[in-house]
């Protein structure tokens, strides 16, 4: 597996390719505590400077946990294509109406009265720290990698994986 670190607007692609092809992540607070406070979240969206959103109850304990600490850690996993990505970052709770209706999914009402539901909140997540896991080639060519590797006895090296941090 090699290393790739990536800046700015390329750490940015990355991080919104791997979060929004994922979707679903395991939203962590309370990062001090032990265990660790955990729940999956749905993304909303990963916008153009790299922040995530998500909507949440404004009666939720992670809304109650970020107004003490805002300090959030996000797992997503896309097993599929095996991708993965980790962010530690600092979320913001907004309850405007402009928010909210930017923000908004039709498929919310699951949780909600609509968008005028008073516990109607929207999470962003500015990302502090990141890293990712990827494969080059896709995952068919890194499981044929794997495979062989299996058949001959021979160790994989990985090479068709890269990883890396990715920073804004």
């Amino acid at each position: 597996m090699s290393t790739q670190n990536l800046t700015h607007l390329e750490a940015i692609k990355k991080i919104k390719e791997l979060s929004e092809s994922a979707k679903i992540c395991m939203f962590c607070t309370e990062l001090e505590t032990v265990p660790v406070n955990s729940r999956p979240m749905t993304l909303q969206e990963t916008d153009d400077s790299g922040n995530l959103w998500f909507i949440s109850s404004g009666t939720s304990n992670k809304n109650f946990e970020i107004k003490e600490d805002r300090r959030v850690q996000l797992f997503f996993m896309n097993n599929s294509d095996s991708q993965y990505l980790s962010v530690y970052g600092e979320a913001s709770v907004y309850k405007d109406k402009a928010t909210i209706e930017d923000k908004w999914s039709p498929l919310a009402k699951a949780w909600f009265d609509g968008k005028d539901d008073p516990n109607v909140t929207i999470i962003r997540v500015e990302p502090r720290e990141t890293y990712y896991w990827d494969t080059k080639a896709g995952k068919l060519v890194s499981l044929f990698s794997f495979v062989a590797s299996a058949i001959t006895g021979h160790k994989t090296n990985n090479s068709d994986g890269v990883e890396g941090n990715a920073i804004i």
